[in-house]
Order: C-alpha cells, then structure tokens, then sequence
C-alpha cells in the first residue's frame, strides 16, 4: 500500500511535464507559423508598393507619340483630295467593258472631280473583290452606287440635286431595270457567245494584260471562264429563258427607255443626270461594239431605237471628248494633261541611245580591227622567226659538211 501511495505523485508530476512541453511546442510553431505569415505580408505588401512606386514613374515620364498608321491603301503616294480610280483597262471599242467600272468614270468627268486611273493591269480588287473602286486621303470606297454616292456628298457635286421627288423615283426604277435586267441580258450574250464578243469587243488579251501568253491561250481560257459565268446568269433567273426570249426582254428594256427619252437631249431635259450617267454605261455595251461583226440586240436598237444611239454618242462627246485618243493608244489617263514636248523629249532620248549604240558598235569594230592586225603582226613575225631558224639550220648544216669535207681531204 505504501508503494502505491508513493508512486502516484510522481507519475502524476512526470504527466504534468510533458503536457506542459507540448502546450510550449505548440505554442512556440504557433508563433514561427505567425513571424513566417507576418514575414509574407511584409513581402507582399513591399512589392505591392514597389509596383505603385513604378506606376508612378512611368507616369510621370513624357509619352512618346504613337507614329501615325500608315494608310490602308495601294497608292501610296496619293494627292490630297484626288480621287484615284481602279478599273479595267481599255479597249479598242470602249473606255471600259465594264458598266460599273464607265459608270464611275463617267459620272466623275460630268461631276468635274479631279481623278486619276491607276494603272493596275488589273491585279487588284476592292476588300468587297469588286472593280470598280477608287482611293481618296487614304480611304477606299467601294461598289459603283457606294461610290457615287460618297463622293457626291464629299464633293457637294449631286447630278440630281434639281429633280423632284417624282423624277428621282423614276430614275430609281429605272436604274434598277437597267443595272438588275438589262445588265443581265447583255452578260448572257457574252456568256453565250464569248467568240463574237471577243470580236466585237477588239479585245487584244495579251496586250490588256501584260503578258507574254498566247492570245490564242488566253481567249480558250476567257471562254471557259465566261461559261462558267454563264452559271451566274441562269442563277440570275434570266439565264433559264429560251434565246429569243431573252432578245425580247432586252427589246422591251431598250423601248421603254426610248419612250422616256424621247426626243429630249437628257432623260430629264437639258442636263445630264445620274440617270443619264448609268443609261450611257449600259447601252454603251451594246452600241460601240463592232459593226463588223453581228449583234442581234444591237442592230435592233440601231433600227428601232435611233434616239438611244444619238444620246449615247451625245454623252459620249460630252463626257469623252477625248474618247478616240484614249481608245486608239489604249491611254487610262488621255484626260491629264502630258508634260510639254515630253515627245520630243522621248525622241531626242531615242536619237542619243541610238547615237551611243552605234559608237559602241563602231568601237568594237575597231577593237576587232586591231586585234585581227594584231594577231597578222604576231603570225608575220613567228613566220619570219621560222625562216630565219630555217635559214641558221641550213647554215651550220653547211658549215658541218665544209669541215667533214676539210678533215677526209
């Protein structure tokens, strides 16, 4: 019993100890864990600082100007306020195959806006992949009507500024008969006889392109792509009809529009109008082709609508008086004006080069001369080098025979 008594204590104190021991671990990783968080804080807090510190420099410090973006256009070089016009090139027959792309050039010569054609050889196409589209400050614009209308308002130059409500609406309809219908019935004789457009049109491919391929080449491959359009015509709708039902609907196009001329200069009397501008474009496809070669739609108009063909040559001599020139020399830019005696320049230029090709030639031949003279001396003088060693030769073979003779005798 007594031993029992005595043990207890001290089993009870050695309990106490270690329970105090792990309570102070505890407690002291506790405090660690505490300095290490407080420690971070420090660190984060010091580097949030840093970072307001930096911002403020950097705010502080003057900004550089940000260099201005260049312009998203191909010409470069532009001139304030110059419209910069990209269409097809010329033909023989016409300022342009295309009605949009003469529509746009048309319309900008009867507006009086200075433009340039850029000559392209029909690489490129607007962001919407049209032709026509023109470059004015930097900006492109896109879409014949888009066109039209954007520089209207830019240049304060509105071809219908003096029609009424009535005429305006008129000249809507009718613009659309002819750009959504007519339009149509001309691309679908093309497509259907790109042969006899091809004539009729003067087209040169190789020259229109700037290529060495054969002419024979390209109008095979011009054919097959021109079928291929011939899709997008009977998608159109109008491509489905029989072909003299489609010759019928042009015939009703052409009367309607001979009817609201009549014998007015204009459409809408005595000055030209946007009306006027896409009428010419379009008819103009089919009056200026070729009289030599056949075009049912054509010799109809000529027949049946006389007035049609006296106001397209009527816009034609007012919009293009320099229409024979442009299309005889194939010049985009007939309407600027030349440099002074810039022919003459180019001559004189010719006359030098060829004044500088025939002294190279006449120095060659002289070179020629010299050396041919030259390599006679050199031959003489080898030839004479030979007889004299011959001549040598012969005498000390006599020499040798003398003394032979001396010694035996």
């Amino acid at each position: 019993m007594t031993t029992e008594t005595e043990t207890k204590p001290v089993e009870q104190t050695n309990e106490k100890k270690e329970v105090e021991e792990t309570a102070k671990e505890e407690i002291k990783k506790e405090v660690e864990a505490n300095n290490t968080e407080e420690k971070s804080d420090d660190k984060a807090e010091k580097a949030d600082k840093d970072k307001k510190e930096e911002k403020k420099e950097e705010a502080a410090k003057p900004k550089k100007e940000a260099a201005p973006p260049k312009p998203a256009v191909h010409k470069q070089d532009f001139e304030k306020d110059i419209v910069y016009l990209y269409q097809f090139t010329r033909t023989p027959v016409l300022p342009s195959l295309s009605p949009y792309c003469l529509k746009v050039e048309t319309w900008l010569r009867l507006a009086g806006i200075k433009y340039e054609n850029v000559d392209h050889k029909m690489k490129y196409k607007s962001k919407k992949g049209q032709l026509p589209f023109v470059e004015v400050n930097g900006e492109e614009i896109a879409d014949s009507a888009m066109i039209i209308k954007e520089l209207a308002q830019r240049y304060n130059q509105d071809l219908d500024a003096g029609l009424t409500p009535e005429q305006k609406n008129n000249a809507h309809a009718t613009i659309s008969m002819l750009e959504n219908h007519f339009a149509w019935v001309v691309k679908w004789w093309r497509c259907q006889f790109p042969g006899e457009y091809f004539r009729a049109a003067k087209l040169n491919l190789q020259q229109a392109y700037n290529t060495r391929i054969p002419n024979a080449v390209l109008n095979f491959a011009f054919k097959l792509r021109y079928r291929q359009a011939a899709k997008k015509v009977r998608a159109h709708g109008i491509g489905v009809h029989k072909p003299e039902e489609i010759e019928e609907f042009g015939h009703n196009d052409l009367k309607v529009l001979s009817d609201l001329l009549a014998d007015k200069p204009f459409f809408f009397g005595d000055s030209p109008t946007q009306l006027d501008v896409v009428a010419f474009a379009n008819l103009a496809q089919v009056a200026f082709m070729d009289k030599e070669v056949s075009y049912a739609l054509r010799d109809w108009m000529v027949e049946n609508c006389a007035n049609l063909v006296d106001f397209c040559n009527r816009v034609k001599d007012r919009a293009f008086p320099d229409w024979n020139e442009m299309c005889e020399n194939l010049d985009l830019n007939s309407h600027l004006p030349k440099p002074p005696k810039e022919e003459e320049k180019k001559e004189e230029e010719k006359k030098e080069e060829d004044k500088k090709e025939e002294k190279k030639e006449e120095d060659k031949k002289e070179e020629t001369k010299e050396e041919k003279k030259d390599e006679k001396e050199e031959d003489s003088e080898k030839e004479k080098a030979a007889k004299d060693e011959k001549e040598g030769e012969k005498e000390d073979n006599k020499a040798t025979e003398e003394k032979e003779k001396e010694k035996r005798s």
